[in-house]
């Protein structure tokens, strides 16, 4: 079973720390949030588990191997959905494996079937700027699953999207990640967000970054609107309030 780990990342900049003594794990299958105000180190913190960054201290393991400072192991999806614009839909989506070595020819017909799964279909053949911002999302996650289907890293990946376009992406997201299972770590300052996409919620706060506490959203998947006014939701969202306070 897949699980990635982070033992006591401790990261500075000058002289100072910006995050500090942070553990964190992300078991097979699950949807883990990252939640804090902007500035508090949640993208460092990413980019020492994916490997881009080497940290001061601590350690990063993926199904217990020691991943630490080497890149390649998680697949990492920023907030802009980096589409190349030259290129059609699929092959954007099937880039990963074509990087991989596969022809390109066979890397369409394996990214091809995903089409469907994802909401894609009929996108095949279009380019970028022909699709709305919540399609171009669906085929960035595409991307990043064929990239690594063991663990991802979504750093805000609905932000960027109007308020109903994301209540909608949130719908499909837990959709599709309850078909596939994605192991799936995800940076949000959005508490609602959070809550409705999480198994469980690691908040951040202060100055260096610390896990202040750790969340479990102890609800069925997937979370619909009514969901989002119940008195649970309220609960959860009062609970976390008073941590970032």
């Amino acid at each position: 079973m897949d699980k990635l780990i982070a033992k006591n990342i401790t990261v500075s900049y000058e002289g100072a720390n910006i995050i500090e003594d942070i553990s964190i794990e992300l078991n097979k299958g699950e949807i883990v949030c990252l939640l804090g105000v902007s500035g508090v180190g949640k993208t460092t913190l990413f980019n020492v588990i994916s490997g881009l960054l080497n940290p001061d201290e601590g350690i990063v393991e993926l199904d217990g191997r020691n991943i630490t400072g080497k890149a390649g192991n998680v697949s990492y999806m920023l907030q802009k959905d980096m589409l190349m614009p030259y290129k059609t839909i699929i092959d954007n989506v099937s880039l990963p494996l074509v990087i991989r070595g596969e022809k390109k020819s066979k890397a369409r017909d394996i990214t091809a079937k995903y089409f469907q799964e994802f909401g894609l279909e009929g996108t095949e053949k279009k380019y970028p700027f022909q699709l709305s911002g919540g399609m171009r999302q669906r085929a960035a996650l595409l991307r990043t699953y064929l990239f690594s289907d063991q663990v991802a890293l979504l750093d805000e990946p609905f932000s960027a999207l109007d308020s109903i376009t994301k209540s909608v992406m949130h719908e499909w997201y837990l959709q599709v990640m309850k078909q596939i299972r994605l192991s799936t770590l995800l940076i949000t300052h959005d508490i609602d967000e959070a809550i409705i996409l999480s198994d469980r919620i690691y908040v951040m706060a202060g100055k260096p970054g610390r896990i202040k506490e750790e969340v479990i959203i102890d609800e069925p998947k997937p979370r619909d609107k009514d969901f989002k006014v119940s008195e649970s939701f309220i609960k959860y969202k009062r609970h976390i309030l008073s941590i970032l306070m």
